[in-house]
């Protein structure tokens, strides 16, 4: 299982602004309408009990909420989860999580087991470029499905998917935040143009935003290791740049140094390629004229040219049939 846990996501949601942008732009519209996001608090920390001898990016946060004219307390636990491959076992890492988040309310003196445990909002965010195939509840596991009277008896326990990729480029642009341009700068990275455009987008989106001094010191750091994972080459490209708003004309600059130079090498590659395969059907072409000349000479049968020349047997009796009788 291969996780990649220097994302810098787990810094980036350090921040509430952040987890506010991920919930009011990602989350159900009811959700965020009931939160009160000046409350976040961040309660991260080591609680939980390695599960199948993983490592894994979490964050914790509680937020205050109102319903039925109520006030309480609800924590948002967000899993990072970014896998190569999508993890089918997710659903029971999420109740261990949660059972584990649980028991250290209790040990810590927050709750008791007699007043109860106060509600959880599970998300999942998730990067991966295959498709999440994973169930979403624990209960949709089991199987087969018991009857109906053994239902009550199953674990419930549902999460809330945030799929980067399975947004497009119109959605993330009507979000217009730091965050969905951070999900466009990861879906673009694959393409130098499009991660040129991205990156520029992301720090006009920071310049705008009136947390600009905070947002673009962590995402600053923030592109600095995702480009770091894309090469030495691209990792330079921001050696320079401490700030995306202010080093906005540098960084530029050596984006678009980097692209070309990506550019050059793919026409390297393609050019080299072609050689290759101009090499490769010229060779082609000399066997096929050294297999006619056989041919019309009559001494060797196709298994014997074909092996001869190195063309396949089918080739070779397709060029007898052509010869003139």
């Amino acid at each position: 299982m291969s996780n990649h846990h220097d994302t810098g996501y787990k810094e980036l949601f350090s921040y509430p602004e952040l987890v506010r942008q991920l919930i009011e732009g990602f989350a159900p519209p009811e959700v965020a309408a009931m939160m009160d996001f000046s409350t976040l608090t961040d309660h991260s920390g080591s609680y939980i009990t390695p599960l199948f001898g993983e490592k894994f990016e979490d964050k914790v946060w509680s937020v205050e909420v109102t319903w039925n004219g109520a006030r309480q307390r609800v924590f948002v636990y967000l899993l990072l989860e970014f896998q190569s491959t999508v993890d089918h076992r997710l659903p029971i890492r999420m109740l261990h999580y949660v059972a584990c988040f649980y028991d250290h309310l209790i040990k810590t003196h927050v709750t008791t087991a007699r007043k109860g445990m106060p509600p959880i909002f599970p998300v999942v965010l998730y990067n991966g470029s295959k498709r999440w195939t994973a169930r979403e509840d624990i209960y949709r596991m089991i199987r087969p499905e018991p009857p109906g009277f053994m239902r009550v008896y199953q674990p419930h326990l549902r999460y809330y998917l945030v799929n980067e990729s399975a947004f497009s480029e119109e959605e993330l642009a009507e979000r217009d935040t730091p965050l969905s341009g951070i999900f466009e700068v990861e879906k673009a990275s694959k393409d130098v143009d499009a991660l040129q455009e991205a990156v520029q987008r992301l720090a006009a989106r920071i310049r705008a935003h009136p947390e600009k001094a905070r947002l673009d010191e962590v995402i600053t750091r923030w592109l600095k290791r995702h480009l770091k994972r894309l090469g030495a080459e691209a990792e330079k490209a921001l050696e320079q740049v401490n700030s995306l708003v202010e080093d906005n004309a540098m960084l530029a600059e050596n984006l678009q140094t980097w692209a070309e130079r990506e550019r050059q090498k793919g026409e390297a590659v393609g050019l080299q390629k072609g050689r290759q395969e101009g090499r490769q059907e010229g060779r082609q072409e000399n066997a096929r004229e050294t297999a006619i000349n056989l041919l019309a000479l009559g001494l060797l049968d196709d298994h014997q040219i074909a092996q001869t020349t190195g063309l396949p047997l089918d080739e070779v009796k397709a060029l007898r049939s052509d010869q003139p009788h």
